[in-house]
C-alpha cells in the first residue's frame, strides 16, 4: 500500500441494501492535489464545491457516499455537502478547506445527513492503511466489482534510482461514455510534485483513458477523478526525465482502471477495443471511433457475436470524420473482413464470427487517407443492461 494513506468503508444506511456506503480517504499530511470533474451541465453539489476546492491544489481527505448522488438538490444539497465537508474536519481535526467530498447514486433525493452524522465519526474509528478493499466496495452503485489497481516505476537520478509507487480505486458500470466518463475514481501516489505538474498530467490521462470509453454513451452528474501525492516517498518529479515517468505510470494506472470500468458495463458482456487507423486528420480518428463505439446497433452485434461490418462501417460514415467507402479495411482480430471497400465473403465471415466468440475483442478499421490513430474500449449490450436500469430506483 502507499505510504502515508489510509482507508476505511463502512455500511452508513445511506444504501437500502446494508452494504457499505461511505468511504473515506486520509492523507498524513495535506497532499498535493489535482481533479478533473464532469463536463455535463447539471452537476452535484460535491461537484460544484469540488470545482472551487481544486483550486489551491492540496487536499487532506477525501469522504464518499454511495446510494444518493446528492444532485439536483439545489441550495440544501449545497449546504449538506459543505456540512459533510465540515463534519469531516471536525471529526479528523484538520481544516475544513483540506476536505474534498463527492456522492454517487440516485439523483434528486437529498442526503440523508442523520446517517452521515452517525457514520463519519465512525469510520475514524476504523480507518486503517490497509482498508483500501473496504473504501473500494463503499463507492459501488450497480458495480458487480470492486476496481483496483497497484503500480509502481523507477527513474535514475545523480543520487541513485527512485520508485514511484501509486494505486488507484475506481466505480463505474452504468453512464458510461467520454467527457470524462462517468465514475468517480481516485489515485493516490507518494511522489513529490507540483500541483501544476499533477494537474497536466492527470488531465493526459484522463483524456487517455476515461475519455476513451463507454458503456451506453450517458456522462454522469457526479463524474471526479482525484489525484492525492502525499510526497512521503523517494521521488521528487522535478525535471522532464523523472516527469515522463510519472506521467505514463499515471496514465497506466488510470488505463487499468478504465479497462476494469468497462469490463463490469451494466449487462456487459464483453469488452472491445475499436482502432480507427490511416485517418486524415486526429479529430476524423477519433469521430469514427467514438461514433462506432456508441453505436447501439454494433454493440447489439457484438453480444450477438455477429461481425455486422455494415454497422461499423456505417457509423463512421456518420461519424463526421471524412471516410471513402472504396478504401476501407476492417479488421476482426487479425482476420480481414473488408478489403478497399469490398465484402471478402462468407468464408471470411465466419472466420470473423469465431474471433467474436472471446471475451476481449479487437477490431481495426483502416481508413486508408493519412496516418492518424485513435483508439476507444467499449462493450456489448445484453438485455441485463435493460433489467438493471428498469430496476435501479426500485
Amino acid at each position: 500500500m502507499i505510504n502515508g494513506f489510509s482507508f476505511a468503508g463502512i455500511p452508513a444506511g445511506i444504501k437500502k441494501n446494508g452494504r457499505r456506503d461511505l468511504g473515506l480517504i486520509l492523507c498524513d499530511k495535506p497532499a498535493t492535489a489535482a481533479a478533473v470533474f464532469t463536463k455535463n451541465q447539471v452537476k452535484a453539489a460535491p461537484v460544484i464545491l469540488g470545482q472551487q476546492m481544486i483550486k489551491k491544489g492540496v487536499c487532506q481527505a477525501v469522504l464518499v457516499n454511495s446510494g444518493n448522488a446528492n444532485c439536483f438538490t439545489g441550495e440544501q444539497g449545497i449546504k449538506d455537502a459543505r456540512l459533510c465537508t465540515q463534519l469531516t474536519a471536525d471529526t479528523l481535526g484538520i481544516p475544513e478547506d483540506l476536505v474534498m467530498v463527492c456522492s454517487t447514486g440516485v439523483i434528486g433525493a437529498p442526503l440523508p445527513m442523520d446517517r452521515f452524522t452517525a457514520g463519519v465519526p465512525q469510520l475514524k474509528t476504523q480507518i486503517t492503511s490497509s482498508s483500501l478493499a473496504d473504501f473500494a466496495e463503499a463507492i459501488l452503485t450497480t458495480d458487480l466489482a470492486p476496481k483496483t489497481v497497484e503500480m509502481t516505476a523507477d527513474f535514475d537520478t545523480a543520487q541513485g534510482p527512485r520508485t514511484i509507487a501509486m494505486a488507484g480505486v475506481a466505480k463505474g458500470s452504468g453512464m458510461i461514455r467520454p467527457d470524462m466518463a462517468t465514475m468517480l475514481a481516485y489515485v493516490i501516489t507518494d511522489a513529490h510534485i507540483s500541483a501544476p505538474d499533477l494537474q497536466h498530467a492527470l488531465a493526459g490521462a484522463c483524456d487517455k483513458s476515461f475519455n476513451r470509453i463507454t458503456v451506453d454513451g450517458d456522462t454522469s452528474t457526479n463524474d471526479t477523478l482525484l489525484c492525492l501525492a502525499g510526497g512521503t516517498g523517494p521521488a521528487h518529479i522535478r525535471d522532464a526525465a523523472s516527469f515522463a515517468v510519472f506521467r505514463e505510470l499515471l496514465e497506466t494506472v488510470c488505463m487499468d482502471l478504465a479497462r476494469q470500468i468497462v469490463k463490469d458495463g451494466e449487462g456487459a458482456t464483453k469488452v472491445v477495443q475499436i482502432t480507427v487507423k490511416g485517418a486524415a486528420a486526429k479529430q476524423d480518428a477519433f469521430r469514427a471511433a467514438e461514433a462506432i463505439a456508441h453505436s447501439n446497433l454494433v454493440k447489439t452485434a457484438i453480444y450477438g457475436e455477429d461481425p455486422n461490418w455494415g454497422r461499423i462501417t456505417a457509423a463512421a460514415g456518420r461519424s463526421g470524420a471524412r471516410v471513402d467507402q472504396n478504401k476501407m479495411d476492417l479488421y476482426f482480430g487479425a482476420i480481414p473482413l473488408v478489403r478497399q471497400g469490398r465484402w471478402l465473403g462468407k468464408e471470411a465471415e465466419q472466420k470473423a464470427a469465431a474471433v467474436m466468440k472471446a471475451k476481449e475483442i479487437s477490431i481495426t478499421l483502416d481508413l486508408h487517407l493519412g496516418n492518424h490513430t485513435d483508439t476507444f474500449l467499449f462493450c456489448d449490450f445484453s438485455e441485463n443492461y435493460v433489467r438493471i436500469n428498469a430496476d435501479y430506483r426500485s
